[in-house]
C-alpha cells in the first residue's frame, strides 16, 4: 500500500513555549541541530509505505530546509487545521489513505508509523483510524511526562497525534469537524451535540470503546476506528516547557 502524508506545522506556540524557546512557530524550535519538524519529516521518510508529504506550515522558513527535496511539497497553511489538512491532501494527490500528523512529535519513529499502519490495516475496513496510548504503556517509556488521560471501561488511554483516513472524507466534514474543535473550550455547548447522556456515562466510567468509537462515527457519519497502539512516542506531543525538556534529555542522548 502505498501512502501519502500531511504534517501540520502551522501552529503557533503557546505562550509558556513561546517565552521558554523565543520562537513563534511551534515547528521551528530548533531540539539539538534540527527543527522539531524534521524529525517527523524524517520520521515518514523512513517509513516504508510512505511515499509524498505534504508539509503544511510557514512556507518561507522552510524553504531552506525543503526547497530541493523530492518528495516533501511545501503548502501555505489553511486558515483552520481542517483547511490546511485540505491543502496538504490536494498537493500531494489522493491515495486510498493518506497519514495525517501534527509537527509536535519529535519522537516519533518509523517503526511506530509502521506499526500503527499495518494494525489499522489488520482492523479491517474503516475511514479514520485514530491511535490510543494505554496510561500504562505511555508512563513506563514516559514517567516523567504529563499527558490527559480518559478513563474507559476497558482501561485509561490518551490519544496520539496521528491518524490514518480516506481522503475524500475530508472536504465534506469540514463544517463539523471545525465545529467540534470549537466547541472545545464551551462544555455545555458540546455537551448538548455529544449528548448529556453519553456525558454522564463517560463521567461515572461506564463509557466503553465501543461506545465512543461509535458516537464519533455518527457524528462525523463516517467509520472511525480508535487503534491501540504500543508507541507512546505517537502521542508525546509537545505543549509546554517540561515536554520540550523531557524530549531534549531523550532526542539528544540518543542522536
Amino acid at each position: 500500500m502505498i501512502i501519502n502524508a500531511v504534517v501540520l506545522a502551522g501552529g503557533s506556540t503557546s505562550k509558556k513555549l513561546r517565552k521558554h524557546t523565543g520562537v513563534e512557530s511551534e515547528a521551528l524550535i530548533p531540539i539539538g541541530e534540527h527543527l522539531m519538524v524534521e524529525y517527523v519529516v524524517k520520521a515518514l521518510e523512513k517509513t516504508k509505505f510512505i511515499d509524498r508529504i505534504a508539509l503544511v506550515g510557514p512556507v518561507k522558513d522552510l524553504e531552506k530546509k525543503y526547497a530541493q527535496s523530492s518528495r516533501v511539497e511545501l503548502v501555505e497553511a489553511g486558515s483552520t487545521a481542517v483547511k490546511s489538512v485540505l491543502n496538504g491532501v490536494r498537493a500531494v494527490g489522493f491515495t486510498e489513505y493518506v497519514v495525517i500528523a501534527s509537527s509536535d512529535i519529535p519522537l516519533i519513529s518509523p517503526d511506530a508509523l509502521t506499526d500503527f499502519i499495518e494494525t489499522c490495516i489488520k482492523k479491517g475496513e474503516a475511514d479514520l483510524y485514530y491511535p490510543i496510548i494505554e496510561k500504562r504503556v505511555s508512563e513506563s517509556k514516559f514517567p516523567g511526562a504529563h499527558r490527559t488521560y480518559v478513563r474507559l471501561v476497558e482501561g485509561t488511554f490518551t490519544g496520539g497525534n496521528v491518524f490514518l483516513v480516506r481522503p475524500e472524507i475530508i472536504e465534506p466534514r469540514v463544517e463539523i469537524a471545525e465545529k467540534l474543535i470549537a466547541l472545545r473550550k464551551s462544555p455545555l455547548a458540546l455537551c448538548r451535540l455529544i449528548g448529556f447522556s453519553f456525558i454522564i456515562k463517560y463521567l461515572m466510567g461506564k463509557l466503553t470503546l465501543r461506545e465512543a468509537e461509535e458516537k464519533f462515527s455518527q457524528l462525523l457519519e463516517i467509520k472511525g476506528m480508535a487503534v491501540q497502539c504500543n508507541y507512546p512516542e505517537i502521542g508525546m506531543d509537545i505543549d509546554k516547557p517540561s515536554d520540550l525538556e523531557l524530549v531534549e534529555q531523550v532526542l539528544l542522548t540518543t542522536l
